[in-house]
């Protein structure tokens, strides 16, 4: 993976992290002004989905790395160990 690739899945990640910052601040908002529970619910799944993808992202960016460079930047294990916690 060149480090052009890397860079554009690292904005990737950062997008997604960034869309879910803002996505927390809205359950938070709504929750401190006694919004309905299931809309708070509702926005509290956005906010789970959204750093789920992210992520699944930044795995999928360093296994692409560990796959293709002659020097990985993680080790197959530590990538292992990284995906589960994500489950």
């Amino acid at each position: 993976m060149g480090i052009e690739e890397l860079q554009a899945e690292q904005r990737k990640a950062l997008n997604r992290l960034k869309r879910a910052r803002g996505q927390l601040n809205a359950v938070i908002e709504n929750f401190e002004n006694g919004g309905e529970c299931v809309d708070v619910i509702h926005q509290l799944a956005a906010v789970t989905s959204a750093l789920n993808r992210a992520g699944f992202t930044i795995v999928a960016a360093a296994m692409k790395n560990c796959a293709f460079s002659d020097e990985p930047l993680t080790t197959p294990e530590e990538l292992e160990k990284a995906f589960t916690s994500l489950a």
